[in-house]
């Protein structure tokens, strides 16, 4: 296992000469500080795998494996959709790592190439708790770059690098996301976002549908639940954390900012005419329909017909009472939610069909969020921008419902 991984700054000749000293120079010193076995490597640079055969395997499984991940901040690192689908496939561990312990664990440790405004980072990077003033005055104004270029700043850059690998190699020994089973880098979405899109997270709503401990079905288990739908926790005991906060983490390493809601309290869904302004994750527990009442409220929330409503099915293979009772809960969903469902194996067969582990749902969710933003997209309602002038960009409002139609 190697201490870090340092991905490429996005781009550029001149540069890389630059990335490749400062890798090294990184690794002189992890090295010094460390145990490592002479020659040991002590990290890995994206550009020594990212050629070659079998070069995406080998990317995924130093991803799954190294203790810590260090991106180089500029403007071209954030435009990279390869160095945005590095940062998801590590920021998966430490997803996990919390879903498991309910604690936060953060070993990711962002090195300044180019100074970047606040307002240009997209919501991982921005979300981070860093200080990086501890590595001078000089190293926040002018980055790794300005000083690396300069002779006249080379005590400044020496004294950059080495706090750098001393907090590399800290966070290395004090956090320990243990290893993961290695991403598909190819198919990896980017934590960055879309190309095309603005810096800043988009908005998406997570909505429960589960029982409390209060009002739960006859005979059903209580270990699954809590004071809130919010508390449902299907795949307890493997997870500690409840599902829809999992599923926030989720989103927000793609650059999402989630609100999490309860079907059960949520008003707005049962007014078609204000439709909600932003795609939606349905998250259901299928032991919610043996409630009557919530069985009616899901029906008639169903014929409303909102295709930017993505629905997954979390349930767990090692929940017995629920293995023993799925067919039945299965014939209730499908009764109730017929619309939700047919969209929802159309677009995404294994999240609808049921998501029987928390590494499977990590796996499936990224699909359903494209599914119910690319549907939001497409059912979005273009207004023209408040007094309109001729040339001026449309804004989206919100989808259109069939009531809204012409």
């Amino acid at each position: 296992m190697s201490y870090a991984h340092t991905p490429g700054y996005g781009g550029g000749t001149d540069p890389d000469m630059w990335v490749e000293r400062l890798f090294r120079d990184l690794c002189d010193h992890v090295a010094a500080m460390t145990d490592l076995p002479a020659g040991a490597p002590a990290g890995f640079m994206d550009r020594e795998v990212r050629s070659g055969e079998g070069w995406s395997e080998r990317l995924g499984e130093v991803l799954a494996t190294c203790r810590v991940f260090v991106p180089l901040f500029s403007p071209r690192y954030f435009a990279s959709e390869m160095c945005g689908k590095e940062w998801y496939a590590f920021a998966q561990r430490a997803i996990h790592y919390r879903a498991r312990s309910n604690q936060p664990a953060e070993a990711i440790v962002p090195a300044l190439w180019v100074p970047v405004p606040p307002s240009q980072l997209p919501g991982p990077a921005e979300r981070l708790q860093f200080n990086h003033r501890d590595f001078g005055d000089r190293y926040v104004s002018d980055g790794l770059y300005g000083l690396i270029k300069l002779r006249l700043f080379a005590e400044e850059y020496e004294r950059a690098v080495y706090e750098l690998a001393k907090r590399i190699v800290n966070v290395a020994d004090t956090i320990r996301i243990g290893t993961g089973r290695p991403v598909d880098y190819r198919q990896a979405p980017s934590a960055f976002g879309p190309r095309n899109s603005a810096s800043g997270p988009r908005p998406i709503r997570i909505t429960v549908v589960a029982p409390t401990r209060r009002d739960l079905p006859e005979g059903r288990l209580a270990d699954y639940y809590g004071d809130s739908a919010q508390d449902w926790n299907p795949y307890h005991p493997a997870t500690t954390r409840p599902l829809a906060y999992v599923a926030e983490d989720l989103v927000r390493s793609l650059n999402y900012q989630a609100t999490i809601t309860s079907f059960d309290e949520e008003t707005e869904h049962g007014n078609s005419k204000q439709p909600p302004g932003s795609p939606e994750i349905l998250l259901v527990d299928r032991w919610a329909l043996q409630d009557e009442d919530r069985r009616r409220r899901l029906a008639a929330f169903d014929a409303e017909n909102r295709p930017w409503i993505a629905p997954a099915v979390p349930w767990s293979r090692e929940d017995r009472q629920s293995m023993a009772a799925e067919a039945e809960l299965t014939g209730k969903l499908e009764q109730t939610m017929p619309v939700l469902m047919r969209q929802g194996r159309a677009h995404c067969r294994a999240a609808a069909g049921g998501v029987p582990s928390m590494e499977a749902f990590g796996q499936i969710l990224p699909q359903v969020v494209e599914v119910a933003a690319q549907q939001y997209m497409r059912h979005a309602v273009v207004y023209p921008a408040a007094g309109g002038r001729h040339g001026e960009r449309p804004r989206l409002r919100g989808p259109v419902t069939d009531r809204d139609a012409p």
